[in-house]
């Protein structure tokens, strides 16, 4: 089950990266197919706990058997209260591998992929109410500009939200074949996979809220974190990177470091990785997920 559901990304750089004490408590915020998971429950020993979060209800079906391990069916936006309610105030290690799980983009009906005619929908967890399909219906023409610019850095942003726009006033947008008819003209000829993957990301960026979830998450990890306990997060592309990497240098998301009346740096974190750690020739060749992947480690103060 765990090969086809997706397989990890820089596995042991994350185990180095998290610096594994046997009798600590882990965090794996993205449990997915649990490959990270269960190499974590092999460097620890009898007392160890590895709580993992899913908010995904296929990744219910990986949980593993094990004593050390406490599975939560919630969004890692959520990572205080969730470990709170575990009894857990600070943990030794946190890992997040962003991104939308191979398994995700396999399953048709998830409207993830653009390989498949399927309605528009791209909600990692299922409760949620906003779908893609409602983005695409509802959502004003500049709101539809910003996403698209922003979230999928996509060239035509401003003339595609603007046919978007106007072709949902005849036949509303359900499905992926009703979004490429409507688009069809903007769609670059001998780029239509890339074109349609960068769109397809600021969908699922907006309907899952990934960007400002992260940043919470990166937030909290600075709360839950003992002193030493380390944060390694594996990003798939720059909207995620940026906010992971200022982060860890600076404490915050924008501007400079804050400094105190002695003009210490008051930052949560010291960076352990310089420059991002990224996959080298043999496991991208393995596994094209690896391709984009950026490693970056930070340890608490």
């Amino acid at each position: 089950m765990e090969n086809n559901y997706h397989v990890p990304v820089l596995l042991q750089e994350c185990m180095e990266g998290l610096a594994i004490k046997p009798n600590g408590v882990y965090v794996d915020v993205t449990f997915g197919g649990g490959g990270h998971s269960r190499e974590i429950l092999k460097h620890l020993g009898d007392e160890g706990v590895l709580v993992a979060f899913d908010q995904d209800p296929d990744a219910q079906r990986n949980r593993i058997a094990d004593p050390r391990f406490r599975f939560v069916d919630q969004n890692f936006g959520y990572l205080k209260n969730n470990l709170r309610l575990l009894g857990y105030k600070q943990v030794d290690g946190i890992l997040a591998d962003l991104g939308v799980s191979s398994h995700q983009f396999n399953e048709p009906e998830r409207g993830f992929s653009i390989r498949f005619d399927a309605d528009l929908d791209m909600r990692m967890d299922q409760q949620r109410p906003l779908t893609a399909a409602i983005v695409l219906n509802t959502y004003a023409e500049e709101d539809l500009h910003k996403i698209f610019g922003l979230y999928g850095e996509v060239q035509n942003a401003k003339s595609l939200a603007r046919t978007i726009v106007t072709s949902r006033l005849e036949n509303p947008i359900q499905t992926l074949a009703d979004f490429k008819s409507a688009i069809a003209a903007h769609i670059p000829r001998g780029k239509e996979n890339k074109y349609m993957a960068q769109v397809f990301q600021a969908l699922r960026i907006e309907v899952n809220a990934e960007i400002e979830v992260l940043e919470r998450f990166l937030e909290q990890c600075a709360e839950v974190l003992k002193p030493g306990g380390r944060l390694v997060v594996i990003s798939y592309h720059s909207l995620e990177d940026r906010p992971v990497k200022n982060f860890l240098a600076k404490g915050k998301f924008k501007g400079e470091v804050e400094k105190d009346f002695f003009g210490n740096d008051q930052k949560p974190f010291n960076v352990i990785t310089r420059k991002a750690i990224v996959a080298d020739e043999e496991e991208v060749a393995r596994n094209n997920r690896a391709r984009s992947a950026k490693l970056r480690i930070g340890e608490k103060l």
